[in-house]
């Protein structure tokens, strides 16, 4: 049972990593994506906080 289990986990992760970085027509993956994106998240993210520290609803969203 043990054995089955960490195949599919495996297969998940390979799965997982192989649809991460395949490129598209573009040549881009999705990993450049998330890169692109991310620091616009993190800026959302610390206006949610702010927000909330003031016990307001946060307008980020």
């Amino acid at each position: 049972m043990g054995f089955i289990k960490n195949a599919l986990i495996g297969i998940a992760i390979y799965k997982a990593f192989e649809y991460l970085t395949k490129p598209d027509v573009f040549g881009r993956t999705k990993i450049d994506e998330i890169k692109e994106k991310a620091p616009e998240w993190i800026d959302t993210a610390k206006a949610i906080k702010e927000d909330l520290q003031e016990g307001k609803v946060p307008q980020a969203l």
